[in-house]
């Protein structure tokens, strides 16, 4: 208002605001407060009010305001910080009254947010020039928005009558046209604002001139953070390879190439950032894209890890299928040593223990045959709230004291063509990790509810098909699973329990079963709250109702003695060993071959074969083959198959009528059994 540093009563106004001044100061001192108006300067009509102030009441503080009735334009509360300035803002025009020193008296909200980032921010005081920045084509921006804020157009008003020395209005507006430098043009910026890819302009410093909001997600440019060159977006590793290449297209031919660069808050995921010389766009020298590659990296590590999955289901499958003949050869010779040695031998122990082991072994590769899809499975059409019945029982107990069980069930559920059996076991194994991971006891909340087709479609999933689900989420209270290891808990034999506490097949052999159903499990956990896993069954359409029945089992036969003539086929030795001294143990005369085309030559030389058994996998000729060679000349024959494989898997890759499956290993008993059901028509029980 005075312009300079002068106090009062001596300030650059008349002689009567002068003696003013000074005896409203006498009053103040004895007073303690005083006022003054009237006191003129430059045409303007002020008032004051003194108070005294300080710890020992010895400083006096003066406050000058315009006279109520004087020119408004001198009041800046009125006309900056009031409506009047409010609209200015929504017109998009900044506006600042600046003292002749160049400082901010007042300034509207708009210019105060876009100068300092704070609506609310104090202004006051502060120089006007170290608000902006200019750069060296003259062109003003504000420098909390660095080089890639929007330029300015500014303009000066003088409300003093003294325009030289008085304050003056300072208008502020945005100027898109001069965004890309000199010459750049309008509609080039607006369709780079309108592509969904993400493009930045540079200039031949290698200096960003723009980015579309595309590039600016695709880069992951955290707000207020405005970089100023394209290696800034990168690791320091990569930041010289980027500036090199920014510099040659921007001098160089106006040709295009790629290179993979590893973003800042992305440093291990490569993406491809791609150049192109660009020319007639003013400053701008080089056309940047960045393409935002989440949702394609998402794909990528999920098929990565079916693929990964699918390999590793294929080598437990063909490892427990090797393993199966093995166990087949241990478990049948202890049979056979068992029928020569009653209770109370001294080596009738060892061997039904060597037997009991020989089973667990069995176990185990069921589970990788679970894993890999080639495990036999009964399907039924049930009910999902039917078989956490019949298990709920048995989860009590394995949960505990500590922990409590509770059961929902939603309403109108779909039917599922599932085997309980296996679903039961999928309960029970999740149960047990759910426990393990609560040991200091917890819920576990076992739920069942409908998901219709619309359900699927908002869920979005890549690879469930959009169908009408009935769905089963086991959830609990425990630890959680640390996002790292979430992606690897269905891998076989990995686990994060103690050495002895766990073998790595539980979630594996849960994975096999649900996948092999048609279902789809997923899991989702947050440490210290707790992991849920949920599991979708399609389903069941049938053209009639089903009824839910209990599978029929065909009666075991009292007598498996024989005196038929079977031919036994099998490449392993130590198999066709076992199956020869079983069979003929029951009476049966048997005949041996270790390929298909030796079980030909036998069937060729006229003796009459009652009973055809053959392995399904052999070298040279496999077991389909040969059947299909056989029936052409024996139509009748019956086929008895021996498999470590899934019966469901080679029923829909053998078309081939009246055919049984025994899997492996099997007993000597149930060879028999399977033997004996074979020549009387039925299929023999597998188990």
């Amino acid at each position: 208002m005075f312009d300079g540093p002068a106090t009062p009563p001596g300030l650059p106004v008349d002689a009567a605001g002068i003696n003013l001044m000074t005896a409203a100061g006498r009053t103040a001192w004895r007073d303690g407060q005083a006022s003054a108006a009237g006191i003129r300067r430059d045409g303007r009509v002020l008032n004051v009010d003194i108070v005294r102030a300080g710890a020992a009441q010895d400083c006096l503080i003066w406050r000058f305001s315009a006279a109520p009735g004087t020119d408004t334009l001198f009041d800046p509360s009125e006309i900056i910080d009031g409506a009047w300035g409010e609209r200015m803002g929504e017109a998009g025009v900044m506006i600042a009254l600046i003292g002749s020193e160049g400082r901010v008296r007042a300034a509207n909200r708009p210019m105060v947010k876009r100068a300092t980032g704070r609506g609310d921010a104090p202004i006051a005081g502060r120089d006007l020039a170290s608000l902006l920045s200019s750069d060296s084509h003259g062109q003003t921006r504000f420098k909390l928005e660095g080089p890639l804020g929007t330029p300015l157009r500014l303009f000066t008003i003088p409300v003093a009558a003294e325009a030289e020395n008085g304050p003056q209005l300072v208008a502020l507006i945005d100027d898109d046209s001069l965004r890309a430098g000199e010459g750049a043009d309008i509609p080039l910026q607006k369709l780079l604002a309108m592509l969904p890819l993400g493009l930045a302009l540079a200039d031949r410093d290698g200096r960003f001139l723009y980015m579309n909001q595309a590039f600016i997600r695709a880069a992951n440019v955290a707000a207020g953070s405005t970089p100023v060159y394209p290696g800034d977006l990168v690791i320091r590793d990569d930041k010289t390879a980027v500036a090199d290449a920014v510099r040659r297209f921007a001098s160089g031919q106006t040709s295009s190439g790629d290179m993979s660069v590893r973003l800042r808050d992305r440093p291990d995921e490569p993406v491809a950032l791609t150049m192109a010389g660009a020319r007639g766009l003013g400053e701008a020298a080089v056309l940047l894209s960045l393409k935002d590659n989440t949702e394609e990296s998402r794909l990528k590590r999920e098929v990565a890890q079916a693929t990964k999955m699918q390999a590793v289901g294929q080598l437990a499958g063909g490892v427990a299928h090797d393993f199966n003949n093995i166990l087949t050869a241990i478990i049948g010779h202890c049979d056979l040593m068992l029928m020569r040695h009653t209770p109370g031998d001294s080596d009738y122990d060892d061997i039904t223990q060597i037997r009991i082991n020989s089973n667990r072994a069995a176990g185990l590769t069921r589970q990788l045959l679970a894993f890999s899809r080639q495990q036999t499975l009964r399907p039924q059409i049930l009910q999902l709230p039917d078989v956490i019945a019949e298990v709920s029982h048995l989860l009590q107990r394995l949960l505990g004291e500590t922990v409590t069980l509770a059961v929902n069930h939603g309403r109108a559920l779909g039917s599922v063509r599932a085997d309980p059996g296996q679903l039961e076991q999928v309960i029970v194994n999740l149960a047990v990790n759910a426990r393990d991971a609560m040991p200091n006891g917890g819920t576990v909340t076992l739920q069942t509810y409908a998901v219709s087709a619309a359900d699927v479609r908002k869920l979005g999933s890549d690879i469930m098909p959009v169908i009408d689900y009935t769905a089963l989420r086991l959830s609990d209270t425990g630890t959680g699973i640390p996002p790292e290891i979430l992606s690897k808990v269905f891998e076989p034999f990995f686990t994060t329990k103690e050495i002895g506490k766990g073998t790595g097949l539980g979630l594996s052999t849960v994975y096999g079963i649900v996948k092999q159903s048609n279902g789809f499990i997923f899991a989702d956990s947050k440490e210290g709250v707790g992991t849920s896993f949920v599991i979708y069954l399609p389903v069941h359409k049938a053209e009639e109702p089903a009824q839910i029945e209990a599978p029929v089992k065909v009666e075991k036969p009292a007598d498996l003695w024989g005196n038929e003539t079977v031919l036994v086929v099998e490449d392993e030795d130590m198999v066709r060993t076992v199956a020869e001294r079983a069979l003929s143990r029951h009476g049966y005369t048997v005949l041996t071959a270790s390929h298909g085309e030796e079980a030909l030559e036998i069937l060729g030389q006229g003796t009459q074969i009652d009973l055809l058994i053959s392995d399904v996998v052999m070298p040279t000729m496999d077991g389909p083959t040969l059947v299909r060679h056989a029936r052409e000349r024996f139509p009748d024959l019956p086929i008895l198959f021996m498999s470590g494989y899934a019966e469901e898997q080679l029923r829909k890759s053998i078309h081939i009528d009246r055919v049984a499956f025994l899997p492996k290993p099997f007993s000597v008993k149930q060879l028999a059994e399977a033997a004996r059901d074979a020549l009387a028509g039925t299929k023999p029980i597998i188990t």
